[in-house]
């Protein structure tokens, strides 16, 4: 369920990053709230899954898929560039994902 949990709390994390970009430095009403809510909601979701994950492995991947994610959706939903490097970059992000993810297995968390 904390795994769970913390998946849910990265989706909302990648939704409310994504919605900042809408909301033309909070000039934009209605996508300022979904910051405000998905933060909220992402922070919340972040607590309650650590009562089953360790602290720094769940912070880990909650930055970093969080990260990786919004990078790949700058380049889709805002015509953000494709680089080499931003791609190369991205790759050590996943690398470590995997393995906190099996280290926080192997450790029963």
């Amino acid at each position: 369920m904390s795994w769970l949990l913390l998946a849910l709390a990265i989706v909302t994390e990648v939704t409310g990053t994504i919605a900042l970009k809408y909301s033309q430095g909070f000039s934009a009403l209605k996508p300022s709230a979904v910051v405000v809510v998905a933060y909220v909601t992402s922070f919340s979701l972040l607590g309650l899954s650590l009562k089953g994950i360790e602290l720094g492995i769940a912070y880990a991947i909650w930055s970093g898929v969080g990260n990786a994610l919004v990078a790949i959706a700058g380049i889709f939903l805002f015509d953000e560039t494709v680089t080499v490097i931003k791609t190369v970059a991205i790759a050590p992000i996943v690398i470590g994902v995997v393995g906190l993810n099996l280290a926080g297995r192997a450790a029963g968390a």
